[in-house]
């Protein structure tokens, strides 16, 4: 069998591959093409988000449990960071987002009763 024959047979192997390929190719792209502060900037903002759903499934007096919950989460996320950033600087940052969070409680009535379901 020559090779433009099996190219024939699985032409739609082919082409998924070739899509796979340019969506992740286009992922990389948007991401890592980032300046490093807007790198940092969107893990934060996804922090935000992981925290509050920390806060909604673990309420309050948790917080090492909180932390291992989006460390998990963020490891699951962003795998690639896990080999870059040191945990004290993840737990850092963690620390801004929570104050970030805590403001946002008290200032925005839905999202406290979000968080308090």
């Amino acid at each position: 069998m020559s090779w433009t024959q099996w190219l024939v047979d699985n032409w739609s192997l082919v082409a998924l591959i070739i899509c796979i390929f340019i969506g992740c190719h286009m992922t990389f792209r948007k991401y890592y093409g980032l300046p490093r502060e807007d790198q940092i900037k969107a893990i934060k903002e996804w922090l935000l988000y992981a925290v509050t759903q920390a806060e909604k499934e673990l309420g309050a007096g948790t917080g090492k449990l909180k932390l291992r919950m989006v460390y998990d989460a963020f490891v699951s996320k962003f795998a690639w960071a896990v080999r870059v950033v040191p945990f004290d600087r993840f737990s850092s940052w963690v620390d801004e987002v929570l104050l970030d969070m805590r403001k946002m409680l008290e200032t925005n009535d839905n999202i406290k009763e979000y968080v308090d379901k």
